[in-house]
């Protein structure tokens, strides 16, 4: 069995050794006032019905979080978003916008938007976004996607909720029924 040993000096780093298998064996772990925690994957959640995907029980220590959307498709035309919240979803007071290259760029003060409005009924869209949490209960968002076969979505903005986010809503502007694809999310 192999051995690790832990030690510090007044650097304020810890360094974790291992036996040497192939290449590197030590870590070096800087001073932080946080919590170091690893890269937690949720559950992989179908898309198939439904108005929204809730992610629930997000631990308070969470300051990044990535939605992982692969062939979402909804069942009228929509402006897919995404809702955050501390108990309850935020549904106001979100800023920035999204473009998508074939068409204009939108703006929706309810959610971070997905790809632009008007995202017509059977579009099958594959996207990325990642919340990112500035300090405090402020939270950024990037989005990088694409529908159909010619068309790209990017976006941007934040929003400040009313406590610790601990939840992670993707819906629509109009609460339309999802019809394909699946969600997932991950968190560090």
């Amino acid at each position: 069995m192999a051995s690790v040993v832990i030690s510090g000096d007044t650097s304020g780093s810890v360094t974790l050794s291992a036996p040497t298998v192939a290449g590197s064996s030590t870590q070096t772990l800087v001073a932080v006032t946080d919590t170091l925690a690893p890269i937690v994957r949720g559950t992989t959640v179908a898309s198939t019905s439904g108005t929204s995907i809730d992610f629930t029980g997000i631990p308070s220590w969470v300051k990044k979080i990535t939605i992982m959307m692969s062939g979402i498709s909804y069942a009228s035309t929509v402006t897919p978003i995404v809702q955050i919240g501390s108990g309850t979803v935020t549904t106001s007071g979100y800023l920035g916008a999204s473009w998508v290259g074939a068409g204009t760029s939108t703006n929706y003060s309810t959610g971070f938007i997905i790809s632009q409005a008007g995202t017509l009924a059977g579009d099958v869209l594959h996207a990325v976004g990642t919340l990112y949490n500035m300090g405090s209960n402020r939270w950024m968002w990037g989005v990088t996607g694409g529908y159909q076969t010619t068309y790209i979505a990017v976006g941007g903005g934040s929003v400040t909720i009313g406590g610790t986010l601990d939840i992670v809503r993707i819906t629509s502007a109009t609460a339309a029924t999802f019809d394909a694809g699946s969600i997932n999310i991950m968190y560090e």
